[in-house]
C-alpha cells in the first residue's frame, strides 16, 4: 500500500499520509507500526507530538495499548520545520491538537522530499471536523481511516463520544471520559440530551 523511500535511491518526491479515526481505533498503533517498518529499512525518522498531550508521557508517543516511541514534544507546527534536518520520515501524532499551519508545514516537508505521516482524530466530541485534520486529509496522497468498536452495539465506531460533562474542546482523557460509538448510537446520545 505504501511505497517507502529507501536510502541510496535518487531523491523522490515526498508525500503525505494521514491516519484518522475515533479514539480507541488504533491510530497511534498504526503510526508506530509504519515508523517501525521505516526504522527497519534504516530510514531516518523524526516523530513529533503536541506538548499538550501529556497523558502517558512528556517525551514519548504512547498508544492506548502501551506501545511507546520517543518523540519531540512541540508547542506549534513551526517547531516541526525548525527541527527537521532532512530526515526521510517525519511523523506527527495527535495532529488535531496542532495549529492551523500544520497542513502548510506538512506540505512543505513533502515538497522537500519527506514522507510525512500525520495521525489524529478527524472529529471532535461533537462529531465535527477537528482542527487541521480536514485540510491534512485534503492534501494527503494516502488516507487511512481506522475504526474502533462501538461500546454500545459492537458495530464499527468512528465517533468519540464524551461521557463527562466538560464542554471545552480539548479534554484529555481515556475511557473515563470517552467512548467510541457508531453513528446510530452516537445519534441516540444526542437525542437523549436534547
Amino acid at each position: 500500500m505504501f511505497l517507502e523511500q529507501f536510502p541510496g535511491r535518487q531523491k523522490s518526491n515526498g508525500w503525505l499520509e494521514v491516519i484518522s479515526g475515533s479514539m480507541f481505533s488504533g491510530k497511534t498503533e498504526e503510526l508506530i507500526r509504519r515508523l517501525k517498518r521505516a526504522e527497519f529499512a534504516k530510514q531516518s525518522i523524526l516523530l513529533f507530538k503536541p506538548k499538550v498531550d501529556n497523558r502517558y508521557s512528556e517525551e514519548n508517543v504512547v498508544s492506548h495499548l502501551g506501545t511507546s516511541v520517543q518523540a519531540i514534544a512541540v508547542e506549534n507546527s513551526s517547531e516541526v520545520l525548525k527541527r527537521w534536518k532532512g530526515e526521510t520520515v517525519v511523523a506527527i501524532d495527535e495532529a488535531q491538537f496542532f495549529d492551523k499551519n500544520l497542513p502548510k508545514v506538512c506540505e512543505q516537508l513533502a515538497n522537500e522530499g519527506a514522507r510525512v505521516i500525520a495521525a489524529g482524530l478527524d472529529m471532535d466530541f461533537k462529531g465535527k471536523p477537528f482542527g487541521p485534520m480536514p485540510d491534512l486529509m485534503a492534501l494527503a496522497e494516502y488516507i487511512t481511516k481506522v475504526h474502533a468498536i462501538c461500546l454500545r452495539c459492537g458495530g464499527l465506531a468512528h465517533f468519540s463520544h464524551r461521557t463527562s460533562e466538560q464542554v471545552d474542546l480539548v479534554v484529555l482523557g481515556e475511557l473515563q471520559n470517552y467512548e467510541p460509538l457508531c453513528r446510530g448510537c452516537f445519534q441516540q446520545t444526542k437525542n437523549q440530551t436534547t
